[in-house]
């Protein structure tokens, strides 16, 4: 599966020029998930997954990003589709006071792990893991996803060994192709 994505960009009132302090207090946590909220829905119209909605930039550099998948992996068509039901929602609840990108994409094979949810859902695939605080002197874990009990995380590494961790110490983590598993499924 290749990673797709699709642009758009939403409605801007003309002359409206946020400043950056109006611009970070309206757009806060509170618009982040108003936003998630409003493709949770057009996700669960699809049948898609809602994997994760995130901001970057400021001002007229604006970015909303948007994570859908499925089984079988998204289409190009899926998240244009997709964006073009989000954008207009967007736009006529009139959520986004300036201008703003909106990209709809697919997580990819090398997908970001956000909740112990999604570890939940990928034990048995290979990950690497960071660290805010490190264990046994390691921040950097590479191996396979083990299993999920409440908040910790138990991980096979490759270098250590069987490791366990509670998920408010991961920095960031993302799945890693098994290059073993891909060709044994292109084979068959």
């Amino acid at each position: 599966m290749i990673p797709v994505s699709c642009s758009s960009v939403g409605d801007v009132p003309s002359g409206f020029a946020p400043t950056f302090c109006f611009y970070c207090f309206v757009f806060g946590k509170d618009l982040l998930i108003k936003i998630r909220e409003s493709a949770s829905r057009i996700a669960s119209d699809f049948s898609f997954e809602l994997v994760h909605v995130e901001s970057i930039g400021v001002g007229r550099q604006l970015t909303i990003r948007v994570f859908i998948d499925k089984p079988g992996g998204v289409t190009l068509d899926d998240c244009s589709d997709f964006s073009r039901r989000l954008g207009a929602l967007l736009d006529s609840d009139d959520l986004i006071p300036s201008q703003y990108l909106l990209e709809v994409s697919s997580p990819g094979l090398e997908r970001t792990l956000y909740s112990i949810g999604d570890f939940e859902k990928f034990a048995g695939s290979l990950a690497k893991i960071k660290m805010h605080a490190a264990i046994d002197g390691q921040k950097i874990f590479r191996g396979r996803i083990l299993a999920v009990e409440k908040d910790t995380i138990f991980f096979a590494d490759k270098a250590r060994g069987k490791v366990s961790f509670t998920f408010d110490n991961v920095k960031s983590a993302n799945l890693e192709i098994d290059l073993k598993e891909e060709l044994k499924r292109s084979k068959a």
